[in-house]
């Protein structure tokens, strides 16, 4: 499993470990992703994605699942996401078209 959070692309940097010394060393900077059951209510279901703690925030701050998926950008998201993008943007339009 790759570490990179599916919702906002966030994945692993890399960077130096500076001594006091000034000696330089490769190392890794690994994103902080947890493991979450995030609910969408337009499917009326919940789904397990592992987003970074950066990511979650950002879902809550939107208001939800759904309201971030419309506004997030394709190329961020992992193929989980896009396909649950796209549940969600043809449920929504079904019922707006039914209650027109």
């Amino acid at each position: 499993m790759s570490r990179v959070c599916e919702l906002t692309g966030k994945a692993v940097m890399t960077g130096n470990t500076v001594s006091h010394a000034n000696n330089k060393s490769r190392r890794r900077y690994l994103p902080n992703l947890v493991n979450v059951t995030l609910i969408s209510d337009a499917l009326g279901q919940s789904f397990k994605l592992r987003v970074s703690a950066y990511g979650l925030r950002s879902v809550e701050h939107r208001g939800g699942l759904d309201a971030f998926l419309a506004k997030a950008d394709v190329s961020e998201l992992s193929a989980k996401a896009q396909l649950l993008k796209r549940q969600i943007a043809k449920k929504t339009a079904a019922t707006e078209a039914a209650a027109a």
